[in-house]
């Protein structure tokens, strides 16, 4: 049995759409800002969220943000199960699905006290399709596939800061785009993709 577990609870975008999508990811649901709540229980700070409840659009805004973690998490769950990554790798992409885990529960507990439904995980056989699982022949597609999917997370998490008055709440989005962007850069090295020539390479 894999090392990854699949995961308990998705929208799926077609790859080709990945980085639009990840990057408009909060305005898919037609918002542009989450409510002070929303984020301050995305980022642990439960004290932050006894304040205002959110609309209908932030728990749908918060739901397509779950959907694309689902879909990360379901992503490695693939690539571990293929039986192309190496140990040491394998290790790291398990490390990298915790950290998905942990950013789908607290979305989970946002929407979830907000009186929301959190959206339903589709079937493995759903992702191995929406993702072309079937053209990962090698531990570089595996890796390819998920650099991909961090880069759009990280762009789309960094996408929103502008819209907070907050700066706490720009802060919680600027974190969640760090783990993704943190990803990214170990995904990138073990396939010895050479850095960014210029700066200010993600949120553009």
């Amino acid at each position: 049995m894999s090392k990854l577990e699949t995961a308990d609870t998705t929208i799926i975008r077609p790859t080709s759409e990945l980085d639009l999508g990840r990057r408009q990811m909060f305005r898919v649901a037609g918002m542009t800002t989450l409510s002070a709540a929303a984020i301050a229980v995305l980022g642990g700070c439960r004290s932050m969220a006894a304040t205002p409840m959110a609309s209908e659009g932030d728990v749908n805004t918060l739901n397509v943000a779950l959907g694309l973690e689902h879909e990360a998490i379901n992503a490695y769950q693939l690539g571990a199960e293929s039986g192309l990554l190496q140990k040491p790798v394998l290790d790291v992409a398990v490390q990298f699905q915790s950290h998905h885990k942990q950013h789908r529960d607290a979305l989970v507990a946002a929407i979830k006290s907000m009186g929301g439904a959190p959206v339903a995980e589709k079937s493995m056989d759903d992702y191995a399709k929406e993702l072309n699982a079937g053209a990962l022949k090698s531990q570089a597609d595996v890796l390819t596939l998920a650099a991909k999917l961090e880069k759009g997370a990280a762009n789309a998490y960094l996408g929103v800061i502008p819209s907070f008055e907050s700066k706490d709440l720009a802060q919680v989005a600027g974190r969640l785009a760090a783990d993704e962007t943190m990803h990214w850069t170990v995904l990138a090295s073990a396939l010895k993709q050479a850095l960014p020539e210029k700066a200010l390479t993600f949120g553009a």
